[in-house]
């Protein structure tokens, strides 16, 4: 089951990284990598990383990709046309979902007595030690990569107001 897991949220991570880079609009280039970036916090929960997976989830598809629409809104000063969306969206996007869907329903419930048993005892010794792990890696050895990624992302929205400004 994890190697069907692994493959079609490969192959989901692949096309929307894909789509990313094919598509004209930013809109909806920015919404195919909030498709990658929950397709890599799936992969993530496979492997075993629930903390990496949820910060995945929080911090880049949420926080990150709200700062880049915000971005893209702020620089496309233009005229905004309206789209009624591209059929191959349609074609594959709704039955894909519902793949999707119908995949982790058949996960979640063959594994509900797994998911049920594994937790009753208040354990959760292997989650703490996962976190542990992370933050001891991220805050002593990572550090410096860290605390420059933050700065470019605080010259880039300084970069972006600055070229989005309206001289008067």
């Amino acid at each position: 089951m994890q190697l069907a897991l692994f493959i079609i949220f490969g192959a989901l991570a692949l096309g929307g990284a894909l789509n990313l880079l094919f598509q004209r609009h930013p809109i909806h280039s920015a919404l195919s990598l909030v498709v990658v970036m929950m397709s890599l916090a799936v992969l993530y929960w496979s492997l075993g990383a629930e903390f990496l997976a949820a910060a995945q989830v929080i911090v880049y598809s949420g926080a990150i990709m709200v700062l880049f629409v915000f971005v893209i809104m702020l620089l496309n000063a233009g005229k905004e046309q309206r789209t009624n969306g591209s059929r191959s969206a349609y074609a594959v996007g709704i039955p894909g979902a519902a793949a999707i869907f119908c995949l982790l329903s058949f996960v979640f419930l063959s594994e509900r007595g797994a998911l049920m048993t594994s937790n009753i005892g208040g354990d959760l010794s292997n989650t703490v030690d996962n976190i542990a792990q992370v933050s001891a890696m991220l805050f002593t050895k990572q550090l410096l990569p860290f605390e420059v990624t933050s700065i470019l992302i605080l010259v880039a929205i300084l970069g972006a107001v600055v070229l989005a400004r309206k001289e008067q």
